[in-house]
């Protein structure tokens, strides 16, 4: 029904707004909390370079589109029972000011919809055991990663006066939250692309899951106004109190997550942007002590982190149960 494919589009623009609106912090957090750009400067450097990131690559946008379930096997009201979940739990969860993972409730929503819907039979096992290992294994390795890098920062400029290397690092930070902000566009738009793209597939709209030119356009933008709206509460949360910032810092933890997120959107796999950064942070604020890493915040983080998937799969299967029970 062609109406049911408007209403798919018309919540994945809304889910990708929301996405961009907790996520907002993930890019720029550190820029603003360091004051090396104002919110205003820094919102609309975020916005260009999301923007941007978005037509990197479709890899992603492939994989949610026919790595969780066979495109052919569910319906529109599965796709809008996930998109809906996901979309309360993002802004439920900016509005307590925690950041969390839109890939975990898209993918989770995904998920339980469907399994709501035919059973777990229609589930793609080989395909999601590749997602889940990527947003298992990537949080890991943004840590490491993270205190690997402001390691190497200390061991060969750790003499220079500090205000001279936050003199430095306050212009190169500019930079990497730039790429930052590039490669958050380059996954996260991603995987609505590729729930957009499932559902024209579902629809008979499309043969095959190849992301069309303008629904690569429209996720886009959607994701470029969600950040322009921004979450500031998670930006606080991500860039004051789980630890505090100097622009060495920032640069340290953006460098380490954005190489993490596009060599991960290269291969196809979607992972959280916002476990990568906050994991990045964590591995920064270690180098200096571990007590200076807050990590009684970083603990409400990961709860949410935890709880995000099963959420909005509980979520989503009694959103698709309700739907056809209205239908009917």
């Amino acid at each position: 029904m062609p109406e049911l494919t408007i209403a798919i589009i018309a919540l994945a623009i809304l889910f990708d707004i929301s996405n961009g609106y907790n996520d907002a912090a993930n890019a720029i957090a550190t820029v603003v909390s360091t004051r090396v750009l104002s919110p205003a400067q820094a919102v609309l450097l975020s916005v260009v370079m999301n923007i941007l990131g978005a037509f990197l690559t479709t890899a992603v946008a492939r994989t949610i589109g026919k790595g969780i379930v066979d495109p052919t096997a569910v319906t529109e009201l599965v796709i809008i029972s996930a998109l809906f979940a996901g979309f309360l739990w993002n802004t439920f969860m900016t509005f307590l000011g925690l950041p969390v993972s839109a890939s975990h409730a898209l993918i989770g929503g995904l998920i339980g919809a469907s399994v709501s819907f035919g059973g777990f039979m229609i589930l793609n096992m080989p395909g999601l055991t590749k997602i889940f290992s990527s947003l298992l294994v990537s949080p890991v390795v943004g840590i490491v990663f993270g205190f690997v890098v402001m390691s190497l920062i200390l061991r060969y400029l750790g003499t220079l006066p500090p205000h001279t290397i936050n003199k430095y690092f306050g212009k190169l930070q500019i930079i990497s939250a730039s790429f930052m902000a590039f490669s958050h566009g380059s996954n996260d738009a991603q995987k609505v692309m590729g729930i957009i793209t499932l559902s024209l597939v579902s629809g008979g709209f499309l043969k095959s899951v190849e992301v069309p030119f303008w629904v690569i356009l429209t996720c886009a933008l959607a994701m470029g106004l969600g950040t322009a709206l921004g979450g500031w509460k998670v930006i606080k949360t991500m860039g004051v109190s789980m630890l505090k910032l100097e622009p060495v810092h920032g640069f340290a933890a953006e460098t380490s997550a954005t190489a993490v997120i596009l060599v991960a959107s290269h291969l196809g796999l979607p992972v959280s942007t916002t476990h990568v950064i906050a994991t990045a942070i964590m591995g920064v604020g270690a180098t200096k002590r571990l007590s200076a890493v807050r990590w009684g915040i970083g603990k409400k983080i990961v709860n949410a982190w935890i709880f995000t998937l099963p959420a909005c799969a509980l979520l989503a299967w009694v959103i698709c149960k309700g739907l056809y029970l209205i239908i009917r």
